[in-house]
């Protein structure tokens, strides 16, 4: 398949920094082998970044949603209310709401079948934490996690979705998993039931453009939900260039 790279730019970057960038991304951005381009903005810049970004066929996703169409959820935001601003994506359990915001397992899968209910791809984030990598859990923790995405989000209908392992001992830390390490966990991941070969698998964790291309070539790999660097056009466009 194409790979899929995806710009998470978490919380930052003000308006006049983001169509600063936009206008980076778009001079740089050769169409020829780039795959699937989505950007991840945060809920005020949505609206406008995917209208910039639609003229290059780049897609833009929520990095977050609520599991409910509308209600008195002060402070939340809908499926519908995000795809009305130009989202076709959805981030589904980033270990950033996990660990600040108390997300379970449960409501992962709720939030994910939500975002598909609205015609949204939800991009589901996997990953183990340092401690229970230490503790030999990795495969029981993506197990966990993704039986309890997939029991919401079901997988009869043709609902498509895609995947994130994000080891959270990588992400914001420099430390990179190496392609072995990143192989090992996609692999178990493209077995497990509900996963099929059309399922993109992306790896997150301190991907810069030194590291992209070793670890793009490693088994399973189908290409990276970057975090710090996207906020870089210049090192957003060389990941994507070492995937392509």
């Amino acid at each position: 398949m194409k790979p899929v790279v995806a710009a998470n730019w978490k919380m930052h970057l003000l308006r006049a920094e983001a169509a600063a960038w936009c206008a980076a991304f778009r001079a740089g951005l050769t169409a020829e082998g780039a795959g699937t381009l989505v950007v991840f903005p945060s809920f005020p810049l949505l609206a406008e970044v995917a209208a910039t970004l639609a003229e290059i066929g780049v897609a833009v996703g929520a990095q977050d949603l609520h599991w409910e169409e509308r209600g008195a959820h002060t402070g939340d935001v809908s499926p519908a209310q995000v795809a009305d601003a130009g989202a076709r994506w959805a981030l589904c359990g980033h270990s950033e709401r996990r660990r600040d915001h108390g997300e379970d397992d449960a409501t992962v899968g709720r939030k994910a079948a939500a975002a598909a209910r609205q015609g949204l791809h939800p991009l589901i984030c996997l990953g183990e934490t340092g401690e229970e990598r230490r503790r030999g859990e990795t495969f029981a923790v993506l197990e966990r996690q993704l039986a309890a995405a997939l029991l919401e989000l079901g997988t009869s209908g043709g609902t498509a979705f895609s995947l994130a392992y994000e080891p959270v001992w990588a992400i914001g830390t420099g430390v990179t998993a190496t392609p072995e390490t990143a192989a090992e966990a996609h692999r178990f991941l493209r077995g497990l039931p509900g996963v099929g070969p059309g399922t993109a698998i992306l790896y997150g964790g301190s991907v810069t453009p030194a590291n992209a291309a070793a670890l793009s070539a490693a088994e399973d790999v189908d290409g990276f939900l970057v975090g710090g660097a996207s906020l870089d056009p210049e090192k957003f466009l060389g990941i994507i260039s070492a995937c392509a």
